[in-house]
């Protein structure tokens, strides 16, 4: 009878030590695509990105500008002193008088019709800096993403463990109470007593630990996504029922190549270099461009004695201009930008390499996870089985409670094994998704 209650007693703790965590942690549940979600419009870490595109955005408009015609007017007032006359050996000094108010207004306008394609180059150059600049964020969205599914998928795990942990305290607990009534009669030891208030003291301070790193990971989670600070995630459990997809290796490594923000940001880096050539090479090119000019000035110098009138005259023309130093100085810079083109071409293989590396590891782990998976059911169903066998020994006073205390570990040991299987899974598969641009 003593050991009915004692089993019935082990039970009620494992219900109720789950209830009361349920009830402390129940604070939002949220899904993975929900914080995704908050995360495109709160999280701090992504604003950055945001502003970059914009700033990419207005580099192109500043960019077409160079197309518009160039307009400066001049306008000067100015107080002209009188003049004087001298022979040639600086002789027979006579004054010269000038009207004292100068004037003058002009106004001139350039079109420009042919720059080399220097314009034409640098707006193609700004809109592959706004390319690159929608890639970049998107790195950075899929790797606040995974941040944030690494971050919930731990707070998972770790809940888990806290509910195993609570449930050997408390089963440690009935031990230590019964071990404690066989001293009072004799028929166990002190020594036994010793041990197992060391092992509860232990888990409690594992606990503890446990207790502390999930309010790391929430807080992290909250701030990574953006969340208020009193917002408390807890994960869905229905996160482990998803049906997973396993395709091969092949068809995640075309998806990486063609989706991975990291091999467009480095062809987009191929393309910005190969157009910066063609900058260079535009400064070896004639500029042609349309002229036109009107201006007024006063009083008029050029005739002596000076005509206090003001001349005013106008022209319409085209320009042509051609810089005759980019012949031996356009060979070096050009040198240089074929450099940063091969350099951005050999970062573009290395990163190709990576992502497939990171593919294939990710891709085996992915599969290992399932392998484990079964390997922790079959754990799982042994345990049920040896904790059935135990129980029943137990009630018929054939085993000793240190042998049921182990049987129940066991089991709740191999539940939380299997638990964090499947979220193995969830984690790779998420990891795949990560690192082929599809997350």
């Amino acid at each position: 009878m003593n050991n009915h209650r004692l089993l019935t007693g082990l039970l009620a703790a494992a219900l109720l030590s789950e209830g009361v965590y349920a009830v402390a942690q129940s604070r939002r549940v949220m899904t993975m695509e929900e914080l995704f979600e908050i995360a495109e419009t709160a999280s701090v870490q992504l604003r950055p990105s945001f502003s970059g595109e914009e700033e990419a955005q207005r580099e192109i408009s500043v960019a077409r500008s160079a197309m518009l015609p160039d307009i400066t007017a001049d306008l000067s007032l100015s107080y002209i002193g009188d003049g004087f006359t001298t022979k040639r050996d600086f002789s027979d000094y006579q004054k010269a008088p000038i009207p004292h108010l100068g004037t003058g207004f002009s106004l001139n306008v350039t079109q420009p019709v042919y720059t080399g394609g220097a314009i034409t180059e640098g707006i193609k150059l700004a809109g592959l800096k706004l390319t690159a600049a929608r890639y970049a964020t998107e790195l950075q969205r899929d790797n606040i993403r995974f941040t944030l599914a690494g971050y919930y998928l731990d707070i998972y795990k770790y809940t888990n463990l806290m509910t195993v942990t609570e449930n050997n305290i408390a089963q440690a607990r009935m031990v230590l109470d019964e071990m404690r009534a066989r001293h009072e009669q004799g028929v166990a030891l002190k020594n036994d007593i010793t041990r197992y208030e060391l092992l509860v003291a232990n888990l409690e301070l594992q606990l503890v630990k446990i207790n502390n790193t999930l309010a790391i990971l929430n807080r992290n989670l909250s701030v990574t996504a953006g969340l208020p600070d009193l917002i408390e995630v807890v994960p869905d459990t229905a996160i482990l029922d998803r049906s997973l997809p396993v395709a091969d290796e092949d068809w995640w490594q075309l998806e990486a190549s063609l989706n991975a923000p990291s091999l467009k940001l480095a062809r987009t880096g191929v393309d910005i270099s190969r157009n910066a050539e063609s900058i260079v090479k535009s400064d070896r090119l004639p500029k042609v461009g349309l002229q036109a000019g009107w201006s007024v000035d006063g009083p008029i110098l050029v005739e002596v004695p000076p005509i206090d009138r003001n001349l005013s005259y106008w022209y319409v023309g085209v320009g042509v201009s051609y810089n005759i130093s980019s012949l031996y100085k356009t060979n070096k810079s050009l040198a240089k930008s074929r450099v940063a083109t091969r350099k951005a071409i050999e970062s573009l293989d290395a990163a190709a390499e990576n992502v497939r590396l990171g593919v294939n590891a990710d891709y085996v782990r992915y599969l290992e996870a399932y392998q484990e998976l079964k390997t922790q059911e079959k754990s799982v169903e042994l345990a049920e089985q040896n904790y059935a066998t135990t129980s029943t020994r137990y009630s018929a006073d054939m085993a000793l409670i240190t042998d049921m205390l182990d049987a129940a570990n066991s089991k709740l040991d191999a539940e939380q094994r299997l638990v964090n299987a499947r979220i193995n899974i969830i984690y790779y598969y998420y990891k795949l998704l990560f690192t082929t641009g599809k997350i």
